[in-house]
């Protein structure tokens, strides 16, 4: 296994979670999010008020399309899927794992939406991103991990390690 890619809704848990499992791993751990940023000198919000949605998604992609590692535990934006050419790239990477999260745990847990840099069209809720991508994540995961209300970062990340090696048998 070179890498390992972990999707899902913004507050899902794929950074938190993602360090946490390249440790479990022994691997690296990669933000696309802070690659974006750091890439562009500006925050993902600033990026999308600045230069709207479709261009964000593109940088996004280009990001994704740049990496390049091995034994890496990476988190994409959310939206990474958004991009086939971006989930793709995952794909061949690695197994992809989506972090499945309730919509209701998802607006407990992200209550930013304006300044979290969420890729998301003006007027839009969770719920209406949430219908958009939940295929996409079905679509491109090889596995998935339930993370239920109240459940700690470090059983998810557990629950990965262990989808993982059955998957890998």
């Amino acid at each position: 296994m070179d890498n390992v890619t972990l999707i899902g809704m913004p507050g899902s848990g794929k950074s938190t979670v993602g360090v946490l499992l390249a440790k479990l791993l022994g691997f690296q751990f990669l933000d696309v999010d802070l690659l974006i940023q750091e890439r562009e000198g500006a925050l993902l919000q600033e990026i999308l008020d600045s230069r709207g949605t479709a261009a964000f998604l593109d940088v996004e992609e280009a990001a994704v399309l740049s990496l390049n590692c091995r034994r890496t535990v990476i988190a994409p934006g959310g939206s990474a899927v958004c991009r086939e050419g971006a989930a793709l790239h995952l794909k061949r990477m690695g197994p992809v794992v989506y972090l499945r999260v309730p919509l209701k745990e998802l607006e407990r847990r992200v209550q930013n939406l304006s300044t979290r840099g969420i890729a998301m069209e003006p007027g839009q809720t969770l719920a209406d991103v949430m219908a958009y991508r939940e295929p996409l994540y079905r679509k491109y995961a090889d596995l998935t991990v339930d993370c239920s209300p109240g459940q700690e970062l470090l059983q998810t990340a557990r629950l990965v390690t262990d989808q993982l090696r059955a998957y890998g048998r």
